[in-house]
């Protein structure tokens, strides 16, 4: 089974923020969320992260050392990095709904990230076919794994909600990724936000 996690909550997600690439630690309704993570996962074979150390300190509570692997980072925002979601002018926020191929000033496109999601992807599914694996990422990067599993060449990241802290899970029968449940919070439930 091959398992997708967000990361559990941090400032900048609460104040409503883009991060991207920003290095942002959880916050402590992040840390609560984490816990709750491990335990709903239960037993898991083999962990693999993000670099950033939100999705990191997300998996930390499984007890073993991630696989760190690069291609699982969030969307590089560029020069949006940091800034509410308001302050985008409604034109750019078209322009990148229309158009995969279309970077924020200065980061990545939704197609380049579908790109380096489904390689990670595809490096995973031998191992998950046979082993728990769980992945702690982010929202862009989750929904381009939701698109390898379904196997859709359309850009679907603007039609999907991924909650914080939810867990995806794909199973890999006869080679073939099939997802099994999507942006999973019941493990949530008996939390409440600082």
């Amino acid at each position: 089974m091959l398992f997708i996690v967000r990361h559990g909550r941090t400032v900048a997600n609460a104040a409503g923020l883009l991060q991207g690439r920003v290095d942002n630690p959880l916050d402590g309704h992040g840390r609560k969320q984490a816990e709750q993570i491990a335990k709903a996962l239960g037993h898991v074979d083999l962990v693999v992260s993000s670099p950033l150390q939100r999705a990191i300190q997300t998996a930390e509570p499984l007890g073993q050392h991630p696989r760190i692997d690069e291609r699982w980072i969030e969307l590089d925002y560029g020069e949006w990095d940091s800034r509410p979601i308001s302050d985008i002018a409604p034109h750019e926020w078209t322009t990148w709904r229309e158009d995969a191929s279309f970077s924020p000033p200065g980061g990545e496109s939704l197609f380049e990230l579908d790109q380096r999601v489904a390689a990670a992807c595809d490096e995973l599914i031998s191992q998950a076919a046979e082993l728990n694996v769980a992945v702690f990422t982010h929202v862009s990067p989750i929904k381009s794994a939701i698109a390898w599993a379904l196997g859709v060449s359309e850009q679907i990241s603007w039609r999907l909600n991924v909650a914080q802290a939810q867990i995806t899970r794909i199973a890999i029968r006869g080679g073939r990724p099939a997802v099994t449940a999507f942006n999973e919070t019941a493990h949530l439930k008996t939390s409440s936000p600082e």
